[in-house]
């Protein structure tokens, strides 16, 4: 099944997204039985569509949505058209705005129900042609939308607070404050859905003190970060942290600089997670969006992947982001699909957060450095709000 997807016009301060849009079309031909064929579809505005409402169904005015079945229309049958092309569907953005402003929607819900509805039209349903089949057509789109609802059920990317930045303060005056435990409360009672801390080899910021306290304290979830380590893994299966995360660790390195090479440490990497597993502690792998190192993950039992989004976040120009980011998508989608569950995380800020957080496959995001910082300014608790907030906004974008 495919979507070819063109996008003529975007509505201001709403910015589409193509992959979103692409997957919602893709899932909709599955659930309508007819995975094998392609629709067109084809979002304009209101000056293109009022030309073919006027061209092919003499009404010069605009409308939401247009659909044009590639066989003989409501009595065709899909299975005898000889090209596996079910036909077009051309949707206004900005009618489709103005109806989600009226219904009091976001443009994503009501773009879902107006390509349910054009894709109906392309199935042979038509609500004008009689009252039982507007009826039949409005059960279906009724029936259609509650599976949706029932398919997005997970809801918007979670927020995990990493505190390590905290804990690099206070080491760096060798004093006891400021409390990166103390930190983790405050952002905890903001709204965050998680703490991540990275107990390293080295105790360059967390101490032992810390993440002790932590499990005591935290009362979302904890995320212990950790290499390797034989003395690293004894304190997790002492602690047992509700999740752990599987990271390369290098001396010299500033931050954590890239994912695990899960190919090159597979046997190594299998062995925590058997330890990880008899102690009920879940694992998942920081790795970069590689469909190998993917693959690797889901074969020595991962429950979830963090996909490294450094790259994303420190590549410069616009085509290349655009590059990074789709490589996300991909992975993303091909973890999801592997049976993998997917976080994300690294280098992530107040601008560059959104895209990342409206994928349907992300289920939490990991970000530290970018809220602590933001908080020398704002506060602790302002710095994470803010950042919830642009969760929020990018759960509403489609």
């Amino acid at each position: 099944m495919a979507t070819d997807l063109t996008i003529q016009a975007q509505a201001a301060g709403f910015p589409l997204h193509r992959q979103k849009i692409k997957r919602l079309t893709n899932w909709l031909l599955g659930q309508c039985g007819v995975q094998d064929y392609t629709v067109s579809l084809l979002l304009t505005d209101d000056a293109e569509i009022s030309r073919l409402n006027a061209q092919y169904r003499n009404k010069n005015q605009p409308t939401n949505v247009l659909s044009f079945p590639f066989g003989e229309g409501a009595d065709a049958n899909i299975a005898a058209l000889p090209l596996k092309e079910l036909g077009d569907i051309i949707i206004s953005v900005e009618t489709a705005l103005r109806e989600a402003i009226d219904y009091k929607l976001s443009l994503h819900e009501r773009l879902s129900w107006l390509i349910i509805h054009g894709m109906l039209h392309l199935l042979g349903y038509d609500h004008e042609r009689s009252a039982n089949d507007e009826k039949k057509m409005f059960d279906k789109e009724n029936e259609l939308l509650h599976t949706l609802h029932t398919y997005r059920r997970r809801g918007m990317t979670t927020l995990a607070i990493n505190v390590d930045h905290v804990a690099t303060i206070r080491q760096a005056r060798g004093i006891t404050e400021p409390d990166p435990v103390f930190a983790a409360a405050i952002c905890e009672l903001a709204g965050a859905s998680g703490i991540v801390v990275h107990l390293r080899e080295d105790r360059r910021h967390m101490q032992d003190r810390d993440i002790y306290l932590l499990r005591q304290t935290v009362k979302t979830k904890l995320n212990l970060e950790m290499g390797a380590n034989k003395d690293i893994i004894k304190i997790a299966l002492d602690i047992k942290p509700d999740l752990i995360t599987l990271v390369p660790e290098k001396r010299q390195e500033l931050t954590t600089e890239g994912g695990l090479d899960v190919l090159a440490e597979k046997k190594k990497i299998a062995k925590v997670i058997e330890k990880m597993t008899a102690a009920s502690i879940p694992v998942s792998l920081f790795t970069d969006p590689d469909a190998k190192q993917l693959a690797a993950a889901r074969d020595v039992g991962a429950t979830f992947v963090e996909l490294h989004t450094g790259k994303y976040c420190d590549v410069i120009g616009e085509q290349n982001r655009e590059h990074e980011f789709q490589l996300l998508v991909e992975a993303a989608e091909a973890a999801s699909q592997m049976g993998l569950r997917v976080c994300a995380g690294h280098g992530l800020n107040y601008q560059n957060t959104a895209p990342i957080a409206a994928l349907e496959t992300i289920e939490e995001l990991s970000i530290g450095h970018a809220i602590i910082a933001r908080a020398v300014f704002t506060g602790l608790e302002q710095a994470v709000k803010e950042m919830l907030a642009i969760l929020r906004q990018a759960d509403c974008t489609i």
